[in-house]
């Protein structure tokens, strides 16, 4: 599919490459590496505060995403360019990620996952709105029976226990959902122009800004001499692998294949991370659940499989 978004008329997009490529295999591994860092991050933010935990982690994202750009000697893009990184990164790298973490302290890893993946029926109905994407009826379907499976995950957390999935924390996760689709879909033109260790340097920047100023308090409460080795070992996952090396592979596929079909590659992360997540936590798939990722799944298959009732860009 070609690129939902227009850029300036100097850089054109270009037209996305046929088949798989290398840029599908490192989207395939950025899967893995989100689908498991749901697990990570539900186990960390059960033995830490979980803005601590997550400001944490960014900064040591940041430290080592400054510290490559340095030694490379990468110049910064104009400083427009930078400003509106900065915003973005506020909504994308900020207020996502303190309602993503709080959600994933109040609900299942595995409910998170299937949250997450309603993304990009939130960038397709984004994209028809801003006029650059044509949904046909069967595209019109499929977003609706995302929409479907989305409510039955939430709705599977109305009166479940403290320590499974809460109505809250669905909701959290999916309101980080949306402001992770709103990100994703505004910062396109960027990627033609900047490249992706810069944006993520820049947007995280504005992230962290962002969030220091809710998560302040936790870190100053936070005692971290009883943090453990395991308990370092999953920041230090959840920093570089998470935040680093997977948003690496993210921006490099919204730039080859746009936002939308490189958000297709996010629907795996629910396989991953439920799979995990019934190893590791022991959370058992529930019906509304299985249900709920059906739906999900499926709507996004009938919004992405070939037709001229799908969703399409508009040239």
């Amino acid at each position: 599919m070609a690129s939902s978004l227009y850029v300036t008329a100097d850089h054109p997009a270009q037209p996305v490459p046929s088949g798989l490529s290398v840029t599908d295999l490192l989207l395939l591994c950025m899967s893995l590496i989100w689908g498991l860092n749901f697990i990570v991050v539900k186990f960390a933010t059960g033995i830490l505060p979980p803005l601590a935990f997550n400001s944490t982690r960014i900064l040591i994202a940041l430290a080592v995403l400054w510290t490559i750009i340095g030694v490379r000697g990468t110049p910064l893009p104009p400083r427009r360019h930078v400003i509106a990184l900065v915003a973005l990164g506020m909504l994308g790298n900020g207020l996502y990620q303190i309602l993503w973490v709080e959600g994933m302290a109040r609900t299942r890893a595995s409910d998170a996952a299937l949250l997450v993946a309603a993304a990009p029926a939130f960038i397709e109905i984004i994209g028809w709105l801003r006029g650059h994407e044509r949904i046909g009826g069967r595209g019109m379907l499929g977003i609706a029976l995302s929409i479907a499976g989305i409510g039955l995950v939430v709705s599977g957390g109305r009166g479940a226990s403290r320590h499974d999935a809460t109505l809250l924390g669905n909701a959290l996760i999916l309101a980080s959902a949306l402001c992770w689709s709103v990100y994703s879909v505004y910062l396109k033109p960027y990627t033609v122009h900047v490249d992706g260790l810069t944006i993520s340097a820049v947007t995280m920047t504005g992230g962290i800004s962002a969030m220091l100023v809710v998560a302040a308090p936790s870190l100053m409460k936070t005692d971290w001499s009883t943090i453990s080795t395991v308990g370092w070992g999953a920041i230090a996952y959840s920093s570089i692998m998470a935040l680093v090396i997977a948003y690496l592979f993210w921006y490099r596929g919204i730039r080859v294949l746009g936002p939308t079909r490189a958000a297709m590659y996010s629907n795996l992360q629910p396989l991953f991370a439920i799979a995990a997540a019934w190893a590791f936590l022991s959370e058992t798939p529930r019906a509304p659940q299985l249900a709920g990722g059906a739906c999900i799944v499926g709507g996004l298959l009938l919004t992405r499989l070939p037709g001229r009732d799908a969703v399409v860009a508009v040239e």
